[in-house]
């Protein structure tokens, strides 16, 4: 496994939730693997930009001709955590064409008379799409046992639910990458106030974000029975700490770029005759 310019180790080594993970004991200020600063930080995401827009661009281009494979990106985070971001700066640098994107909000009243997957399942990325769940079917999990709208056995239902569909997705040839991004509580503090001293951020800000914060510690353990129930060998959990954007930043990006690596992709041939083709094209 190639590491980029600065890291020390790969993200996806020093990020990925293994059994014994504790959340309460991961810090959110840190950035693990990497031994630049936010200037060399902001070089090496442009620099591997290009990286992830070529790979993402070759999945797209094997879909054409019968690829099966895509790629689904699930973000949870606390508010202001910068899924944001992620989707901005990381996502943003490929061809939109080849992006799905998916943000899972309360549900519709059509939506709540299903089972909690029936809206998930139609989002799921086609052959050849980069899938983002900007929230996702883990809100059914997280919100439901903070509030108690769920009991312990309904719980213990999504948890199973939730593994067998992503068990569906990977058999169908989707690569999940899942990625909370760990954000501190005084910093979140910190960019709620600063969402209210910028009238470029108003329309950031939400009240309902505060009453959820006063539920801080009900979301971390909810978050940790997540990791505990779901973190699986085909669809692992990554806890990357998130008070530093640019470091979180380049590791989503990281994180993408070698779960895409890891598919062999490769440009398709086309389904014409290369010669053919290029002598026609001189008498056209």
């Amino acid at each position: 496994m190639s590491l980029p310019i600065g890291f020390t180790a790969h993200p996806s080594e020093l990020l990925r939730v293994e059994p014994g993970f504790t959340l309460a004991g991961t810090p959110t200020d840190a950035a693990p693997g990497y031994s630049g600063k936010k200037d060399d930080g902001a070089a090496t995401l442009a620099e591997r930009a290009p990286v992830l827009a070529q790979l993402q661009e070759q999945l797209f281009a094997e879909s054409r001709f019968e690829g099966k494979k895509s790629v689904l990106l699930i973000l949870q985070a606390m508010d202001t955590a910068g899924k944001g971001g992620i989707v901005g700066r990381v996502v943003g640098a490929v061809d939109p064409q080849g992006v799905k994107m998916k943000s899972f909000k309360a549900p519709t009243e059509e939506e709540k008379a299903h089972d909690f997957l029936w809206r998930v399942r139609p989002a799921a990325p086609e052959p050849g799409m980069l899938g983002v769940f900007d929230r996702s079917h883990y809100e059914d999990v997280l919100i439901h046992r903070v509030h108690g709208w769920a009991d312990e056995a309904e719980l213990e239902r999504r948890y199973a639910a939730i593994n067998a569909f992503e068990q569906e997705l990977v058999d169908a040839g989707t690569t999940i990458v899942k990625v909370m991004l760990n954000v501190g509580r005084d910093e979140q503090l910190e960019r709620l106030g600063a969402r209210l001293h910028d009238p470029t951020k108003y329309w950031k800000y939400n009240p309902g974000d505060l009453d959820e914060r006063a539920h801080w510690p009900a979301y971390m353990d909810a978050y940790q029975r997540v990791f505990d129930k779901t973190s699986t060998d085909t669809a692992p959990w990554h806890v990357v700490p998130a008070d530093k954007k640019w470091y979180a930043r380049m590791a989503v990006q990281e994180l993408l770029i070698k779960a895409m690596g890891e598919l062999n992709l490769q440009w398709p041939a086309g389904d014409y005759d290369l010669a053919v083709e290029r002598a026609r094209l001189k008498d056209a």
